[in-house]
C-alpha cells in the first residue's frame, strides 16, 4: 500500500473519533447560538421591509442579527431606537 493512503486512512479515522466522539453538549450550544442569529436575521429583515414606509433601516450583520435574536424584541427595539437617535 502507498503510504499516502494509509496516512489518509489514518487520518480520516482520527477526525471520525474526535467528531463522534466529541461531547454533544458544546455543539448543540454552537448550533442553538446559529438558529437564534438566523431568527434575528429574519427579525431585522422583517423590520427592514415594514420600516421603510417609516424611513426607518437597521443594517443586518452578523452583530445587529446577534444582538436581535439572543434579546428578541427589546434587543430588537433597542438597535431601532440607537438608529433613530445615535446614527
Amino acid at each position: 500500500m502507498e503510504p499516502i493512503v494509509v496516512i489518509s486512512v489514518l487520518a480520516g479515522l482520527i477526525l471520525l473519533l474526535l467528531l463522534v466522539g466529541a461531547p454533544l453538549k458544546p455543539i448543540r450550544f454552537i448550533g442553538q447560538g446559529l438558529v437564534k442569529i438566523m431568527i434575528g436575521a429574519l427579525l431585522l429583515f422583517f423590520l427592514n421591509a415594514f420600516g421603510q414606509t417609516f424611513g426607518l433601516h437597521v443594517p443586518i450583520n452578523l452583530v445587529t442579527s446577534a444582538v436581535s435574536g439572543f434579546l428578541g424584541l427589546p434587543g430588537l427595539g433597542a438597535l431601532v431606537v440607537i438608529q433613530l437617535m445615535i446614527l
